[in-house]
């Protein structure tokens, strides 16, 4: 009798765990920028729907476009929004959902300096030229009378993959320097006067801080996270910035105002005395045909990330999406097509 009732145990526990069904995979790549907080967001919503497991890969989002575009995944991130012409070649109708904003922070290692530095736009755009070589140049120092600036070649660090970062920080480079603009120009990948490249915020960071004298940019909690210092940032009103939460809602509040239904935007350089000049939304890329289970439960993570997920991003440095944006997005969630 123990025996049969040993192997009736055993048959129900069988039965019972292969009728459990496999969570649904969903697929996505791209953008560095967001990666701290899409790791957490995903980590947070398989608590809330355990049947679901959502795989991202951080490629930059110049990667994150080409294979969402080729169909190899089934969403992807960018800092940049798609351009006309890669929306058509993607061959079916795309939806930009922003998720967040965040800050695009010039973070540098100089030795023995503790105080934050005041780069001007100017100033930035000539270091990124290459002809501001030293951190002892009279432009720095006039914007830093009190530090005691080294006499040390500057080492430009920039990305070598294709980047949203580096989409936002030429944007804000192409409207402030009419040299760069029509040397370098705007995009996710640019033909760099100078630099060093680093794959990825990460590649980035880890080059500036083994780098005396190094200068890059990349997303703040990744400055953050590696203890590195980062610049106040002179704006159009002329006010020096430091990037936070409060400096990038202010950059994107006068954006409300004209923001277009598909919500592709710069908001680089923009007005304000408090607004920080090198901010940016950060977008998933969405098939607005997304059939299936994948798409139902896609669209529930969406719709949780654009609630109970922005309360994730300020912990993380990033912004979250302004309440009267969020209503907006979230009515363009509603026109996925998942049957």
């Amino acid at each position: 009798m123990k025996i049969l009732l040993l192997f009736l145990a055993i048959f129900t526990t069988l039965i019972t765990g292969s009728a459990q069904a496999e969570p649904i995979l969903i697929n996505g790549a791209g953008a560095t920028f967001p990666y701290p907080l899409y790791t957490k967001w995903f980590s947070e919503y398989q608590k809330i729907d355990p049947n679901i497991q959502l795989n991202y890969q951080s490629i930059g989002s110049g990667g994150g476009i080409r294979q969402f575009s080729e169909k190899t995944i089934d969403f992807g991130a960018t800092d940049v929004p798609m351009t006309d012409e890669q929306i058509t070649k993607a061959g079916a109708p795309v939806l930009h959902i922003p998720t967040v904003m965040g800050a695009v922070v010039l973070t540098y290692n100089l030795p023995g300096i503790a105080a934050s530095l005041k780069l001007g736009p100017e100033v930035i755009a000539n270091i990124f030229l290459g002809t501001i070589k030293n951190w002892n140049d009279p432009a720095i120092k006039k914007l830093n009378p009190d530090i005691p600036l080294p006499e040390l070649a500057i080492a430009v660090v920039r990305r070598s993959d294709g980047s949203g970062t580096t989409g936002i920080f030429t944007d804000y480079l192409s409207k402030i320097s009419p040299e760069w603009k029509a040397k370098v120009g705007q995009g996710a990948s640019v033909n760099w006067p100078v630099g060093l490249g680093g794959k990825g915020n990460e590649g980035v960071t880890g080059l500036v801080k083994q780098t005396p004298g190094a200068i890059g940019y990349v997303e703040l909690i990744y400055a953050e996270n590696t203890k590195l210092s980062y610049a106040a940032i002179q704006n159009k009103a002329g006010q020096f910035v430091t990037p936070s939460m409060k400096t990038v809602s202010s950059a994107a509040a006068g954006s409300l105002k004209t923001m277009p239904d598909d919500f592709r935007i710069s908001i680089t350089n923009a007005e304000g005395k408090s607004s920080y000049p090198i901010s940016g939304f950060t977008y998933l890329l969405v098939y607005k045909n997304m059939l299936g289970d994948k798409g139902v439960k896609f669209v529930k993570f969406l719709n949780w990330a654009l609630a109970d997920g922005q309360k994730f991003a300020e912990p993380l440095s990033y912004a979250p999406l302004p309440k009267e944006l969020v209503s907006k997005v979230q009515n363009k969630v509603k026109t996925i097509v998942t049957r």
